[in-house]
């Protein structure tokens, strides 16, 4: 069955944490159709676009199956859980159920409405994570849980919106997996046959095939320390 995209979310440019900082993190589920051009939802705003948005990262969609096993791993004591209330508190435009990163692959094609969106990678999550929900550990949790969701790329623009059934056209590359990105990733950080095969996945991402590659030419994992760490004074 054809999973339904039950919020299409946008956000705009705010204030994050106390200590100066911005973010468009904050997404809210936009109330009609709204157009989709190559680099995102119409009225949809990043602000740091050298790590977010872009052509290939046009639209983001996480599973909203996963918000109930946040709120039950989430401490009693500890406050940010009232995000798990409604969809966009991962930064998310397209949520649905019924798909996760086991289901999908790099490179599936997809029909949202009048869009046609392909895979083109999984999230990175960065540490304006952890301002979000206050707490210091959550873009590390969202890294390790490997609960990240996933960017399209748009390859026809249109329009879509809630209640739209997403439609998958095409399947170039069924043996990867978001899951298997993630896991060669994060987990089999060594795995040279893995990494070889990433590095020259067309539908992967240049910025993720250039990783790969430069894993296997250095033997040596990148520092993972500047994007999940909370700069110093900033958790407040």
């Amino acid at each position: 069955m054809n999973p339904v995209i039950d919020a299409v979310l946008a956000g705009e440019v705010a204030p994050l944490g106390t200590q100066g900082k911005y973010s468009a993190i904050h997404k809210v589920p936009v109330p009609s159709r709204v157009r989709v051009g190559e680099t995102g939802l119409e009225g949809d705003h990043q602000f740091e676009r050298k790590h977010h948005g872009g052509p290939e990262k046009a639209l983001h969609h996480y599973s909203r199956d996963h918000y109930a096993i946040w709120r039950d791993e989430w401490p009693v004591s500890s406050i940010g859980s009232s995000r798990f209330n409604a969809p966009g508190a991962f930064g998310e435009n397209i949520s649905t159920r019924g798909l996760n990163e086991a289901d999908v692959c790099v490179g599936d094609v997809f029909r949202l409405g009048t869009v046609i969106v392909q895979v083109s990678q999984p999230r990175q999550p960065c540490w304006k994570l952890n301002l979000h929900f206050s707490r210091d550990d959550m873009s590390r949790r969202v890294q390790d849980t490997r609960r990240t969701g996933w960017y399209y790329r748009v390859l026809e623009p249109g329009e879509t919106g809630t209640g739209d059934v997403m439609e998958r056209l095409a399947r170039p590359h069924p043996e990867w997996t978001i899951e298997r990105l993630l896991r060669v990733f994060y987990v089999d950080r060594g795995d040279r046959s893995a990494l070889e095969q990433m590095a020259v996945l067309a539908a992967l991402t240049p910025s993720w095939r250039s990783t790969a590659a430069k894993r296997l030419d250095t033997g040596k994992v990148e520092s993972w320390a500047l994007r999940l760490n909370t700069p110093a004074g900033q958790m407040k």
